[in-house]
């Protein structure tokens, strides 16, 4: 029981950080209808900004507090990512808007291997460790225990969900986002600006994964250019688990999918002996997306389709 309280405790804080790049496939899905394969690189991103931003701070002002340098970093990993995913719908997507649903998916997968390129001439291939920045001390909840990091993630993940949630059903933003997704044409036409509204859409995307890449970091302690690659493409997998097109479907997939992995390679591992332990990790999410694809394509919530008259 320690050990499936423990592995629960791993697959929430997991599943947090797959929630939050998911939400950034399932909006712009939803708004255009293209899967923006270069977004678990923008998560990247994001972590090898913060590693940049933090390891001056520590030359320049080593007696700083370690929540102090995270937040700075993670601010301008925020800004970073941000102008980097505004540039790629401009320069990669928006030419390809009315083209043949196949072109924009090559574009993206080029992308995201331009990007990789990019990240590791700049920050050259090794791996990086991400220092510890906030208290090391444990808190212990029923025999399992969970880090002050741990619940960093878990407190920031909520609150950013909900803010999300909160800006798309009740701001003047959100409604012209659920305006565009519904009828570009006919939403220019009351006064919407498309164009603004996707580029908003993938900002705010990136903003998400550059949070879920300092997360990501300080989590696991190591930065590197392939560090997006595998969660961009998990994060994929739990926006259609949830339902692509659904913000809390892609919440919902990120949580579930986590909690799938970590009971599947941990607690699982300990009743096989090791068969199914932390080296098949990545196997469980890959057959999450083949059961879903096979008995529910549209996902648990589905796409969120409107009535027409």
């Amino acid at each position: 029981m320690d050990i499936f309280l423990q592995q629960i405790i791993n697959g929430l804080v997991l599943g947090s950080m797959y929630a939050l790049v998911a939400l950034g496939y399932t909006m712009v899905y939803g708004i255009i209808s293209l899967i923006n394969f270069a977004h678990g690189e923008v998560l990247m991103v994001g972590a090898l900004t913060s590693w940049t931003v933090v390891s001056y701070l520590q030359e320049v002002a080593p007696n700083m507090p370690g929540w102090a340098m995270m937040l700075i970093s993670l601010l301008c990993a925020i800004v970073v990512c941000a102008a980097l995913n505004f540039a790629i719908e401009k320069i990669a997507y928006r030419p390809l808007r009315n083209a043949p649903r196949l072109a924009p998916l090559i574009t993206a997968i080029g992308m995201s291997i331009l990007l990789q390129t990019l990240a590791m001439i700049v920050w050259k291939p090794n791996p990086k460790p991400y220092p510890l920045l906030l208290p090391t001390e444990v808190i212990e909840v029923g025999g399992a225990v969970i880090t002050t990091t741990q619940v960093l993630i878990l407190v920031t993940t909520a609150v950013l969900l909900v803010g999300l949630l909160w800006l798309v059903n009740k701001t003047k933003l959100g409604r012209a986002m659920r305006a565009t997704a519904e009828n570009p044409r006919v939403a220019s036409l009351m006064g919407v600006r498309p164009d603004m509204v996707i580029s908003a859409t993938f900002i705010i995307g990136a903003a998400l994964a550059a949070v879920a890449g300092v997360m990501w970091a300080a989590n696991y302690g190591t930065v590197q250019h392939s560090m997006g690659f595998l969660p961009g493409l998990k994060a994929f997998t739990a926006a259609v688990f949830g339902g692509i097109g659904n913000l809390t479907g892609a919440m919902v997939g990120g949580v579930l999918l986590g909690l799938i992995e970590a009971i599947g390679s941990g607690y699982l591992g300990e009743l096989t002996g090791g068969v199914l332990g932390s080296h098949y990790a990545d196997i469980f999410a890959f057959l999450v997306l083949i059961l879903v694809l096979t008995l529910r394509p549209s996902g648990l919530l589905g796409e969120r389709v409107a009535d027409r008259a």
